[in-house]
C-alpha cells in the first residue's frame, strides 16, 4: 500500500533537483526576453468554465478537456490552452485600451491524451500575446522573440518553420469547397494522409491548376524564394495575399538578423481553429514534436467582446528541456554555490561565513560533517549537486576549495 501511494497518475512527472533548478533557469532566461521587449506578465486561473474552450475558441476536443463540477454544478476544466484565457482577460481588463496590449506568462496547461500517445499530459508553456496590432511587423516581433528566447535558453541549433492558413483557405474558397469538406481536407493534410488527400480532390468538380496545388502543398516548403515560384500558380487574391504577407515577414527578420533561422510551409495547417493568418512552429533534434507554436488570431478576441487582432505564441517548456538534455546542453542553475561542511563546535564559524557569502549574492548551503562520511564523500555529494565551492569549517578555521 505504501509503495503505491509514491506513483503519480499516467502522464505528470515529478521534477526535481538539478532538473527542476535547470528548468526554472531556462524560463528565468526566456521571461528575460520577454521583458526586454517590453512585455508584461499576467496569470490566469488554473481552471475556466467550459465555454472558454468550446470548440470555436479551443485548441483540443472536449473529450481531451479534464472535465469536473463547481457546487452550482457548473462544468469546469482545467485549461488545456493559454491563448483563450489571456483573449478573456483581454476582453474584460483591457477593453479600453486603444494601443496595443503586450503580455506574457509561464503557465501549466492540461490535455488528457489517450495512454496510447506516451505524451504528458500536464506540460508548462510560456510565451506571448500582443493585442491590438495587425501589423507585419508584429508578425515579425513575435517570430524574432521566438529565435531569441530559444537562443537565451542555450538551444543552437533550431528551424522556425512558418505558414499562413490564409493560402489554403484562398484555394479551397477558390475551388468551391463547403465549410465540412475544408476540415475534412484539413485533417487528411494535418495527418499527412496524401492518399486520402488525392482521392478527395480528384473527386471534387475544379480546375486542373487548383487539384495541382492541392496535390502539391505538402511539397510547398523552403525558403523564401521558393514559396515566391508558387505566386505563378495561384490567381485568387486571398491567396496571393498570404504569399505577400510571408515576403513581408522575411523583410523584417532581415532586419532583426535573424533570417537564417526561418523557413516557410504553404502546406503548414494548424488544428487550433482560431487562427486567421500566419503560424509557426520550432523544432530541433532530440524531441519528436514541435518545442514552440504560434500564429495570429485576428477574430478571436471579438468572442469576448473586443474586436481586435492578436498574435501570440507559447514554448513548450519540458518539450525544450527534453531537447537540451539530449543534446547534452548544461544549464547552469545556479542554485547553491558553495556547501559548507561544518565540525562539532565549528557552527558560529559555519553560520558567519553562509551570511557572508549569501550577502555576496552567492547560493550556500550548510551541512554538520556526519562522522560516517570522510570528506571524499562529500566532495562527491557536492559535484553531484553542481556546487562550485566546498567549504571545510571547524571550531577555529574555515578552507574554501573550489570544485570547477
Amino acid at each position: 500500500m505504501a509503495a503505491s501511494l509514491l506513483h503519480t497518475p499516467e502522464g505528470v512527472r515529478d521534477i526535481y533537483n538539478g532538473e527542476c533548478a535547470a528548468k526554472l533557469a531556462v524560463q528565468d532566461r526566456i521571461s528575460r526576453v520577454f521583458h526586454l521587449y517590453g512585455y508584461e506578465d499576467i496569470e490566469t486561473p488554473t481552471f475556466e468554465y467550459f465555454d472558454i474552450f468550446n470548440k470555436e475558441r479551443g485548441s483540443v476536443t472536449s473529450q481531451e478537456m479534464f472535465k469536473f463540477f463547481d457546487r452550482d454544478n457548473n462544468t469546469l476544466v482545467l485549461r488545456p490552452d493559454v491563448t483563450p484565457s489571456i483573449a478573456r482577460c483581454v476582453g474584460k481588463y483591457f477593453s479600453e485600451a486603444d494601443s496595443p496590449v503586450r503580455l506574457c506568462y509561464r503557465e501549466r496547461t492540461f490535455t488528457n491524451n489517450t495512454s496510447y500517445q506516451g505524451r504528458l499530459k500536464e506540460v508548462t508553456q510560456t510565451g506571448v500575446e500582443l493585442i491590438g496590432d495587425d501589423k507585419s511587423g508584429a508578425d515579425g516581433e513575435v517570430i524574432a522573440m521566438v529565435i531569441e528566447s530559444l537562443k537565451a535558453a542555450g538551444l543552437k541549433e533550431f528551424q522556425v518553420e512558418v505558414g499562413q492558413v490564409e493560402f489554403f483557405r484562398g484555394l479551397t474558397e477558390e475551388a468551391g469547397m463547403d465549410e465540412t469538406t475544408c476540415e475534412t481536407l484539413r485533417e487528411l493534410i494535418e495527418n499527412k494522409n496524401y492518399f486520402g488527400v488525392e482521392e478527395l480532390v480528384l473527386e471534387r468538380n475544379m480546375a486542373e491548376s487548383l487539384k495541382t496545388l492541392f496535390l502539391r502543398l505538402p511539397e510547398l516548403f523552403g525558403d523564401l524564394e521558393q514559396i515566391r515560384q508558387v505566386k505563378s500558380m495561384v490567381t485568387n487574391p486571398r491567396s496571393l495575399a498570404a504569399i505577400e504577407r510571408l515576403e513581408k515577414v522575411q523583410a523584417i527578420l532581415e532586419v532583426y538578423g535573424l533570417a537564417e533561422y526561418v523557413s516557410y510551409d504553404l502546406g503548414m495547417l494548424s488544428k487550433y481553429r482560431y487562427y486567421t493568418g500566419i503560424i509557426f512552429k520550432a523544432y530541433t533534434y532530440g524531441t519528436g514534436e514541435y518545442i514552440v507554436n504560434g500564429g495570429r488570431y485576428d477574430k478571436l478576441l471579438e468572442q469576448f467582446g473586443k474586436d481586435v487582432p492578436a498574435v501570440g505564441f507559447a514554448i513548450v517548456i519540458d518539450r525544450l528541456m527534453m531537447a537540451m538534455s539530449r543534446q547534452k546542453i548544461s544549464v547552469d542553475a545556479g542554485a547553491v554555490h558553495t556547501m559548507v561542511v561544518y565540525e562539532q563546535g565549528g557552527l558560529n564559524r559555519a553560520i558567519a561565513l553562509g551570511c557572508r557569502l549569501r550577502g555576496e549574492g552567492k547560493g550556500t548551503v550548510l551541512i554538520r560533517k556526519s562522522p560516517c562520511k570522510d570528506e571524499e564523500a562529500y566532495r562527491k555529494q557536492a559535484l553531484d549537486q553542481g556546487v562550485r565551492v566546498l567549504a571545510w569549517v571547524s571550531e577555529t578555521e574555515d578552507a574554501l576549495v573550489p570544485l570547477r
